[in-house]
């Protein structure tokens, strides 16, 4: 579901243009956009579709930041 009330513009606003935005932004990265565990069985399973959450929200902002530069989508980031 997309807020219609919120722009692509909006989020390069905060999250780029803004420096403690863009600072938050990093911070947000460096702590959920992490790779996929590749041993311990179920464990990693569940790990991995954890961390895959938490990367698809910082996947969502930067593709909101691309759309305000004009960047094409490569790919559906709605989850669905």
């Amino acid at each position: 579901m997309t807020d219609t009330s919120t722009t692509p513009q909006d989020y390069a606003l905060i999250f780029e243009d803004h420096k403690v935005g863009a600072a938050i932004l990093e911070d947000l990265t460096r702590r959920f956009a992490r790779p996929a565990v590749v041993t311990g069985g179920i464990d990693a399973v569940l790990q991995t579709y954890q961390r895959d959450g938490m990367r698809r929200v910082i996947e969502h902002i930067v593709s909101q930041i691309n759309r305000a530069h004009g960047v094409p989508d490569n790919a559906d980031d709605t989850g669905a």
